[in-house]
């Protein structure tokens, strides 16, 4: 089973504290880059997972998508979804992504936000997401950037005399596998991979590549948030889109 942070209640508090401010990473950077790259969903099936307070989930049906489960393991993520962004065409499920094949349906679009990095076993992921998608379905999804994943403590910055952050170093970048890191003094368990893993995961299960993007603060967003400019240096995710061959 994948690990379940976020039903801790202090994480729970925080990322919910961290997401309910306008001004933070996902709604500046990583969600903007995603949104460029979404297909046309009018009159389709559309799987979430990990789909955290189900903010996506409505965007999907607003865009015209026919029906849209939405997955997550945390309960309380779940919970949100359910009381905020309920719909009659939108399904919540509290399921592992390592159980999609569970679902009894087919769908045209999947779709992961910043969740594939708590993935144990990526590649039986994609060969899941693979037989769930019918022929020339679309696979979109962004995770934490390998750059990111690679050093065993934690990402980590070198600093001038000033202390501006002018590089962060890498380490162990080829040691793919789990990282039991810190978030706000919690421990979090997440697994790196390194760019050849992913893209050769994605390549031998039956997936082409249409697009990668290492999203980048433009300079409006700069405006508003300059310490964002440490994505320059080192972006915190990478966001792939493919599609079933």
């Amino acid at each position: 089973m994948s690990h379940n942070f976020f039903d801790n209640d202090a994480v729970f508090e925080d990322y919910k504290e961290l997401r309910s401010k306008t001004v933070n990473y996902n709604n500046l950077i990583e969600q903007p880059s995603m949104k460029l790259l979404l297909p046309d969903l009018k009159n389709k099936m559309v799987l979430d997972m990990g789909c955290g307070f189900g903010i996506n989930c409505i965007d999907f049906i607003k865009m015209g998508a026919a029906k849209v489960i939405g997955i997550d393991i945390s309960e309380k993520m779940l919970s949100v979804a359910r009381t905020e962004n309920a719909n009659e065409n939108i399904q919540y499920i509290r399921l592992d992504m390592n159980k999609i094949n569970e679902i009894d349906c087919k769908f045209d679009f999947v779709y992961s936000s910043l969740a594939l990095h708590y993935i144990v076993d990526f590649e039986k992921l994609i060969q899941k997401v693979h037989d769930i998608l019918n022929n020339n379905g679309v696979f979109l999804f962004s995770q934490e950037h390998p750059m990111t994943t690679a050093p065993l403590t934690g990402p980590t910055w070198i600093k001038d005399e000033q202390g501006i952050k002018i590089s962060s170093p890498i380490s162990n970048y080829l040691e793919n596998g789990e990282r039991n890191l810190k978030w706000k003094n919690k421990n979090k368990i997440t697994y790196h991979r390194s760019f050849s893993v992913i893209m050769n995961s994605l390549v031998e299960n039956g997936f082409s590549i249409l697009k990668i993007v290492e999203p980048a603060p433009t300079a409006q967003v700069l405006e508003i948030a300059p310490y964002m400019y440490d994505e320059i240096h080192r972006p915190t995710a990478i966001i792939i889109k493919t599609k079933k061959l």
